[in-house]
């Protein structure tokens, strides 16, 4: 099968497992050119190889390329009924099974989780993926926000998913544990357009264990709080403060706003000279100016959803077009899925009537 072309030079990482992602479930291989081209390091990093090894274990693929700094790629999914080169893919299912990946840096355990987690959709049987890396760590959710916004919100629409953290990691010596699970999922048809009335606040606050005696956790979540108390109606619900096993140094804040239709999250860092109450404050600057919109979802989970609408259609508000939008957008239009984008104001409806058509 002629191999699907497609051009990361204006883009980073994350076209790159969107890519991964979209090859195993409509069963197509595919050659990437440019990969993060828009980067200043461009090629593989440790994160991106990690993902596609991990990916091409998963789905029996036939890999070239995967070496750190390579920017052009080829996959080519060697699932049941497909045969490397077959000009005729035959329906099938992706078998399941136990995997574990070492990033070797505190490169990104959750956008890894992040690529995995689609597949869900096409198992046969249940699958795990145990990831050793930066479970906290800039330029990527936090592990709360996968654990509490993301997965919660894709078991809402039928995903069977959950998270185990054996141990946190944060920059620069990574060294975290989380085992992803996931089961046989069949994937309702999405609709987030509406915001429904807010229902509450809930806040994860972490910390190394050697920021335990700062206090750093629980001043993360008092900064947080005493910004928000302008808010009616965000008294906290669930605040839950955690001390990690973990070789660096490191903190990380995520609030969850729950709302009639679904969750929404926003997230900050520890970073060192930082105060841990600024932390908070961060975190809930950016959920004050997400309940002054209207859209229902974040603006980090924008992106991450439109895999999934692609796969069983419907409707997602988001609350800007960023780059990231954008970029997917064109991804999923690239392997024939039709995607309407209706700018409303600052925000926009992005809509899938027909589906992608999964596993050939």
């Amino acid at each position: 099968m002629t191999p699907r072309e497609l051009d990361g030079s204006s883009a980073g990482g994350q076209f790159l497992r969107t890519a991964l992602a979209l090859s195993v479930l409509a069963n197509e291989p595919v050659r990437l050119e440019g990969v993060r081209g828009d980067r200043p390091t461009p090629g593989l990093g440790h994160q991106h190889l990690a993902v596609l090894e991990t990916m091409a274990a998963i789905a029996d693929a036939d890999v070239s390329g995967a070496e750190l700094g390579r920017e052009t790629i080829a996959f080519d999914p060697g699932l049941d009924g497909t045969g490397h080169g077959s000009e005729e893919p035959a329906r099938s299912r992706l078998e399941g099974g136990e995997y574990a990946v070492d990033i070797g840096t505190a490169g990104s355990v959750t956008l890894l989780c992040n690529a995995v987690l689609p597949l869900a959709t096409v198992l046969e049987s249940p699958l795990s993926v145990t990831v050793t890396g930066g479970t906290d760590v800039a330029w990527s959710p936090p592990l709360d926000y996968l654990r509490y916004v993301t997965l919660p919100l894709l078991r809402r629409f039928g995903i069977q998913a959950a998270c185990e953290v054996d141990r946190r990691g944060f920059y620069p010596d990574g060294g975290g544990t989380v085992t992803l699970r996931l089961a046989p999922s069949r994937l309702e048809s999405i609709d987030l357009v509406k915001r429904g009335s807010l229902e509450g606040l809930r806040l994860y606050s972490t910390e190394s264990a050697s920021l335990a005696d700062r206090d750093v956790a629980s001043r993360q979540a008092d900064g947080a709080l005493e910004r928000l108390n302008r808010e009616p109606g965000l008294e906290p619900t669930e605040r839950c403060e955690t001390t990690a096993a973990s070789p660096s140094p490191g903190s990380a804040m995520v609030l969850r706003v729950d709302h009639g239709t679904g969750v929404a999250g926003f997230t900050a860092l520890g970073e060192r000279g930082k105060p841990a109450e600024r932390v908070g404050e961060d975190a809930a600057d950016a959920t004050t100016r997400f309940l002054e919109g209207v859209a229902p979802v974040d603006r980090h989970m924008a992106d991450q959803l439109l895999v999934f609408l692609a796969l069983a259609g419907g409707r997602v508000r988001v609350p800007a077009v960023t780059d990231h939008v954008e970029t997917r957008c064109e991804l999923l239009e690239a392997f024939g899925v039709e995607v309407g984008l209706e700018r409303d104001g600052e925000t926009a409806v992005v809509s899938v009537v027909s589906p992608l058509d999964r596993l050939g």
